[in-house]
């Protein structure tokens, strides 16, 4: 029978163990750590096989109703000791029957629920090392044999160290974490007081035992010293036959193994069965060692020899020491001492060129070349005795060829430049000297391949490259060669240029070709012009091979106008320049010419304008009527009141004087009247200022007298 799951109850229990969960985490959250101490029970200080106690103890505190699981770690030098899970407080960690090596220093940490803490370091000190006890498996020894011992430190724990010692000597040691040590020990004659002792390291101290039990073991020699003896005697002469005898006691000799030696060379290692003879030559001088060997013991005697030389070393020379080839040598053996048993016609030579016998004799003349070149070697030889001189190398040497003489880069007037002089054959070290004509500038001597004759020097004309030649010798003055003399392209820098302007920079006008020239008084071809306009712009550059060049600047306007200079430049990497020519660029005729017309119209139109202005205004004052016509009163009157509508503009009108027909002027005597016709807004002849008219008649004062 199934029983179906209601939704709404499946989504509360999902809800209640969401809570749940949630409450676990809170309350297993509320906890801290406040400290952990380490306890050493009973005391930091204990004597040896002390009972010891290691308390971690902390102090939580954490949320009511909760329950956390601790987790406690001892540690001994930062090194875990073990782990313990509870819910307590506190945890214990016990080392029954302590010995020295568990002093140390101790810590404990605490983890709950991934957070840790630690405690302080404690100290724990233990003290008392047993004495060790020490056995051996025999107490009498034959020389050679070996004896086992035993060092045992019962109980300790820790790294140990054994040390086994014969009164100050020591025999061995050995590191172990072990509490025994065995060990096969081989020991010397006589009688051997053994004892062991071990040290502990407790990290900033080292704890030592006492010594053990002592132990006497007696080791009897074996009678295997050997003796050696040597016939004729310890002091001989190259070419004597000596012979060397080692033995031993006839007991020990059948096992026993002689070898007879010198220095660390052995010579025979058969002494037993025979004896070891040999030709006495002066390097054979020195200590001979004959040495015995049983088992692993061995024991020696030995002797010196003395054996003098019967003559000395041969002596090679070459005479002259420095030779060319084609030039005679000789090359010579010699023996500058030898004993008085031989003769010098006892001594016989031998030359050697390569290994390959040349002559039996001490000289040996020849001509050096090629065919002569090598390592001689001489040799002597008396009384069965042969002594070799040491090698001498004989190369003829190279008669020094003609030198080249050559130059490093270009060569330009006025600047430094080196001279290289170089011969392709020629022994070293090969002295050079540059020569100016017949005068000797300067030398310097070549002794490695690598090195080269280099000078310095300068001309200040091209003529004068041709001047220097080059010496090399390298045998004094009879190997004196003379180079060529120098012939190499001398670049002269270019002089300063010279720009001219055509036409001259006065007469230039619009629409005009204007031609510049750049020319240099000296310098090498090929030559590179650039001609420069206005604000320092590059217009043009060529390079020729002719002292100069020109630029057209085509159908000129007046922004062409400016400062215009050139440079001018070679391969000697020198550039000059030349003086800054101002050229202005003029109207051209034809717009002078219509200017000036224009400028001559325009005067005649102002002055027409003003005869024209002039005349109309004469013929304006022509046509005015006189200011004085005569009308009647009454006539004025109602002109007035025809108009009293008018302004109160008064208009006043004055006549100059024009030329009248005397006829019609009215006769008058004494002063002269004028008539004013003046008109106001009112019209009425009481208001016309009498004054005015007065004044303006007396101005004009000049009108013709009236004719009788």
């Amino acid at each position: 029978m199934q029983v179906k799951i209601q939704p709404s109850l499946r989504m509360g229990t999902i809800l209640l163990l969401f809570l749940l969960t949630l409450k676990c985490i809170f309350f297993s959250s509320e906890f801290f750590i406040k400290s952990v101490i380490l306890i050493i029970q009973p005391r930091n200080e204990v004597q040896r096989s002390t009972n010891v106690s290691l308390i971690c103890q902390a102090e939580v505190t954490h949320t009511a109703g909760s329950h956390l699981n601790y987790k406690y770690i001892f540690y001994k030098y930062d090194q875990p000791l073990n782990t313990d899970q509870t819910n307590a407080t506190d945890s214990l960690y016990s080392i029954p029957d302590a010995r020295v090596g568990h002093s140390g220093i101790y810590k404990c940490a605490v983890i709950i629920e991934g957070k840790k803490r630690e405690s302080n370091v404690n100290y724990l000190t233990v003290k008392g090392l047993l004495a060790p006890v020490l056995t051996v498996d025999k107490l009498r020894l034959t020389e050679g044999d070996d004896v086992t011992a035993v060092c045992t430190a019962e109980g300790e724990t820790g790294f140990l160290m054994f040390f086994f010692r014969d009164g100050p000597e020591e025999l061995y040691r050995k590191d172990t974490n072990s509490q025994k040590v065995e060990q096969k020990l081989t020991l010397d004659k006589g009688t051997v007081n053994m004892f062991c002792y071990y040290s502990i390291n407790l990290g900033s101290t080292v704890e030592t035992s006492s010594n053990s039990n002592v132990i006497s073991i007696d080791i009897e020699e074996l009678g295997i010293k050997p003796n050696i003896t040597v016939i004729p005697s310890t002091y001989v002469t190259e070419g004597d036959n000596i012979t060397f005898s080692c033995s031993v006691n006839m007991t020990q000799q059948r096992n026993s193994e002689l070898i007879l030696s010198h220095g660390h060379t052995t010579l025979s290692s058969n002494m037993i069965h025979e004896d070891y003879a040999m030709l006495a030559k002066a390097n054979d001088s020195g200590e001979y060692e004959c040495i015995s060997s049983l088992g692993g013991v061995h024991k020696s005697s030995s002797l010196n020899i003395t054996v003098k030389e019967i003559f000395s070393i041969p002596f090679l020379s070459i005479h002259p020491a420095k030779v060319f080839e084609g030039e005679h040598f000789a090359i010579t053996c010699q023996i500058r001492s030898f004993a008085s048993r031989i003769q010098r016609e006892d001594i016989k030579y031998s030359i050697f060129r390569d290994k390959t016998l040349v002559i039996n004799d001490n000289r040996y003349n020849g001509t050096a070349g090629k065919a002569t070149n090598g390592n001689y070697v001489c040799k002597a030889e008396a009384n069965r005795i042969i002594k070799e001189s040491s090698m001498l190398l004989l190369g003829a040497k190279v008669l020094v060829s003609k030198p080249e003489i050559t130059v490093d880069g270009p060569v330009i007037v006025d600047k430094p430049f080196w001279i290289r002089c170089h011969s392709e054959n020629g022994s070293l070290p090969i002295i050079y000297s540059l020569k100016r004509n017949n005068f000797i500038l300067n030398w310097t001597e070549v002794s490695h391949f690598q090195e080269e004759a280099r000078f310095l020097t300068l001309i200040s004309t091209p003529s004068d490259i041709s001047s220097y030649l080059c010496e090399a010798e390298n045998n004094g003055q009879v190997s004196i060669k003379m180079s060529e003399r120098l012939h190499v392209t001398v670049i002269v820098p270019v002089g300063k240029p010279l720009l001219t302007v055509l036409p001259v920079p006065e007469n230039i006008e619009e629409g005009n070709d204007v031609t510049l020239i750049c020319g240099i008084p000296k310098g090498s071809p090929p030559i590179s012009f650039r001609f420069y306009g206005s604000n320092h712009t590059a217009i043009h550059t060529t390079t020729v091979q002719s002292n100069s060049s020109s630029f057209v600047l085509s159908t000129v306007k007046r922004k062409n106008s400016g400062n215009y200079y050139c440079e001018a430049f070679n391969t000697a990497d020198m550039s000059s320049r030349s003086d800054i020519v101002k050229v202005e660029v003029s109207l051209a005729m034809w717009k002078k010419a219509l200017i000036a017309v224009f400028c001559m119209l325009l005067v005649a139109l102002l002055v027409l304008f003003i005869v024209m202005h002039y005349k109309a205004k004469r013929v304006e004052v022509n046509n005015k009527e006189s200011v004085w016509s005569e009308r009647p009163p009454d006539e004025a009157d109602q002109d007035s009141l025809q108009s009293p509508n008018e302004g109160d503009v008064e208009y006043t009108e004055v006549v100059h004087p024009q030329p009248v027909d005397p006829t019609q002027i009215p006769l008058r005597k004494g002063t002269e009247t004028v008539y004013s016709e003046l008109q106001t807004s009112q019209g009425a002849p009481e208001n016309i200022n009498h004054q005015s008219l007065l004044e303006y008649a007396e101005l004009n004062h000049d009108l013709p007298e009236p004719v009788d």
